[in-house]
């Protein structure tokens, strides 16, 4: 434990700690969970400096990784990739990225008297919280992934989260090294505003631009003067090549050529999250080759491109919570030869409530390809007049399934897929957990 911790803070800590492991013993003992957020919980409320204290004894510091998508990937990958130097990580890798969660995660790898003995600690943070914790964890280092649209109901519109994100790491240690992403142009710009260190990555590969920008689009316009920028060409949503021809902002340079990197998992926002990992592994100290032979190894974690054997057949699940994240799992079925596609729509509290942001989705090239498409979540009907307005004659080619009960719409969509051809499976984040319980038996919290 570091000896810059006082007597009392050191007896609150242990006090808290040993608590918390008691009530994740017995949830865990009882089956009622993961017991990933109530010990944080009931930590701070005996020792409220807990996420401090916890930080201070990470011996090489703290990695935060914020962003709307991709977070977990990102986080996963990195772990693993200090992990095969021999590094000792601890990781919020249930996905639990608010402030109780990342306590509960730290506790994990504490002994019973609060002491932390790790290398490094990857922690994937809520985007809306990152100002809360900057400055009792003090991180070595800050992921800024991208900024996107996501639960309007909970966080508000882009431009609010970035002020704050930018207004709170400009005042944080000029320790910190900030490695955002240089085609997002909120970050591009944040990225170009701050004294600390900052590395960028992005994609440098024209040929992967879209035909056109998506409806699910957030940030073209100048973060500094206001401007419609100019696109050379876009990635994904908001991001790619642009520039503003009233005051010459312009988007930053990448750290690393994407061409010469392959990527983990299928999806052109897995090359985000891959370029990012590696960049974040290159400023810690790590050789490459170390990190290249990490990448093709990678397995990704529930949910996320993550595929099952289910009775003989392959069941690919894509997370697809927001506009943009949808429109790139959708991309990748579109691109794919599988036609039979289950889309599973929740609005529970983890989703967010309003679930408006299916209209903000491009759900034309799914429906004008043909095949089959089933729906079922708590919104079922919501999502099927979706694609039902996606269609552009009524000499339809697709065979649109709606299901309310997820068991039997699982079913169909198995006895629809052909041997030889993939179940995508695009769910928001509790219908996630619900289609997996459904697949495997097993219930995820």
């Amino acid at each position: 434990m570091g000896n810059n911790i006082g007597l009392i803070d050191r007896l609150k800590l242990g006090l808290a700690v040993s608590i918390a492991k008691s009530v994740t013993f017995a949830v865990r003992s009882l089956k009622l969970g993961a017991a990933s957020v109530l010990p944080g919980a009931i930590a701070r409320k005996i020792e409220p400096r807990l996420l401090e204290l916890l930080s201070r004894q990470v011996k090489n510091g703290v990695i935060l990784i914020a962003g709307t998508n991709g977070k977990t990937t990102t986080s996963l990958l990195l772990c693993e990739i200090l992990e095969r130097k021999g590094f000792r990580v601890a990781h919020n890798s249930t996905g639990a990225n608010l402030e109780n969660g990342l306590v509960t995660a730290l506790m994990e790898s504490c002994d019973a008297f609060g002491g932390l003995s790790v290398d490094y600690a990857i922690l994937e943070v809520d985007e809306n919280i990152v100002p809360k914790v900057l400055a009792p964890i003090q991180p070595k280092a800050i992921l800024a992934l991208n900024l996107f649209r996501d639960q309007l109901d909970r966080y508000g519109e882009v431009d609010s989260i970035s002020k704050r994100w930018t207004t709170a790491i400009s005042t944080n240690s000029p320790n910190t090294t900030v490695i955002p992403n240089a085609d997002d142009p909120t970050l591009s710009y944040l990225g170009q505003q701050l004294s600390q260190k900052v590395v960028f990555f992005g994609l440098n590969e024209p040929e992967k631009y879209l035909a056109e920008i998506p409806h699910a689009v957030d940030s073209i316009y100048c973060p500094n003067c206001g401007n419609p920028l100019t696109y050379a060409g876009v990635y994904l949503s908001h991001l790619g090549e642009f520039n503003c021809s009233k005051c010459g902002f312009q988007r930053s340079q990448p750290d690393l050529n994407s061409s010469e990197w392959s990527q983990v998992l299928v999806g052109l926002y897995n090359k985000y999250n891959t370029l990012a990992a590696a960049t974040a592994a290159r400023e810690l100290g790590i050789d490459e080759a170390t990190i290249r032979a990490t990448i093709p190894t990678f397995q990704p974690a529930f949910g996320r491109a993550e595929e099952l054997q289910i009775q003989g057949k392959k069941v690919r699940i894509l997370l697809s919570k927001n506009p943009v994240g949808t429109n790139e799992t959708i991309r990748v079925v579109t691109e794919s030869n599988d036609k039979t596609t289950l889309l599973v729509l929740n609005d529970r509290t983890q989703d967010g409530e309003d679930v408006s942001w299916i209209w903000d989705v491009d759900t034309e090239p799914l429906v004008q390809r043909g095949g089959t498409l089933i729906v079922s979540g708590d919104r079922v009907y919501d999502m099927a007049l979706r694609l039902r307005y996606s269609e552009t004659s009524l000499d339809s080619k697709v065979n649109l399934i709606v299901e309310e009960n997820l068991k039997v719409a699982i079913d169909k969509a198995l006895e629809k897929t052909p041997a030889n051809e993939i179940l995508h499976i695009l769910p928001t984040y509790t219908a996630m957990l619900d289609v997996r319980e459904v697949l495997t038996g097993k219930k995820i919290r």
